[in-house]
């Protein structure tokens, strides 16, 4: 059996190699590109001695994102898109929040944790909304349309996951701008983790959104929490 080596192909087999491997290292990086280009006008990151607020366009609700929960105490993570989504609901860019998490086995309810934690910073109950069905980025976009009946929102997470989150909501049908929290200065490992891991759930978030159009894990008829949350704030206005 002959073995063909590298200086025995011809230019063309050469030429087609190289361009296979250049495709070949591209492909990983063009569901980054995707979600990039996507989410590039409709995104801002809530850096501190920054006027970041004034970006943000007033929208009926905001969509924060599960984190992770220990026990009944949100992650350091968590919490700071938590107190992201408090100071939106003061400052009046929303009148609602959507608390979208993990729910699905006993003893580990994400929602609850992050309700509880804005009712005891002074966001009134009536306010909050859960679903306990967010078990990924795009199934809670999904929901946040077809189950609460949202349109226009602002998504709530960190720095590294905004531009997934805001492309995967848009694609969802959601007019949607994202508020993220730079977590490098306080957790730069965890951080640049988290960032790496971006890539490969970025490949799957166009699989699901742009590709197969997957259903969620869970849908149903429509929940009012949404509409009855949106419309007290109206009543309170009057």
């Amino acid at each position: 059996m002959i073995t063909l080596l590298p200086w025995r192909w011809s230019q063309a087999a050469l030429r087609r190699a190289f361009q296979c491997l250049a495709v070949l290292s591209v492909l990983p990086l063009a569901p980054m590109t995707w979600v990039w280009l996507t989410s590039a006008s409709h995104r801002v990151v809530a850096e501190p001695g920054t006027p970041w607020m004034e970006s943000v366009p007033a929208m009926p609700a905001a969509l924060v994102l599960g984190a992770g929960i220990f026990g009944d105490q949100p992650s350091p993570m968590l919490r700071t898109r938590l107190a992201l989504a408090t100071r939106l609901y003061q400052e009046g860019k929303v009148r609602a929040l959507l608390l979208s998490g993990d729910n699905s086995r006993a003893g580990y309810d994400e929602p609850t944790v992050m309700r509880d934690f804005l009712i005891a910073h002074g966001v009134p109950a009536k306010k909050i909304v859960l679903d306990y069905a967010g078990f990924d980025t795009w199934d809670s976009c999904v929901r946040a349309r077809r189950i609460f009946g949202a349109s226009r929102l602002i998504v709530v997470t960190q720095e590294f996951h905004l531009p997934r989150a805001v492309a995967l909501c848009r694609t969802a049908g959601l007019d949607a701008f994202g508020v993220g929290d730079d977590s490098t200065p306080d957790w730069p490992m965890e951080t640049a983790g988290y960032a790496a891991r971006e890539v490969f759930a970025s490949a799957k978030g166009v699989l699901d959104g742009v590709l197969l159009h997957s259903q969620p894990r869970f849908l149903g008829p429509h929940e009012a929490g949404l509409d009855r949350a949106l419309a007290s704030a109206r009543r309170a206005r009057r």
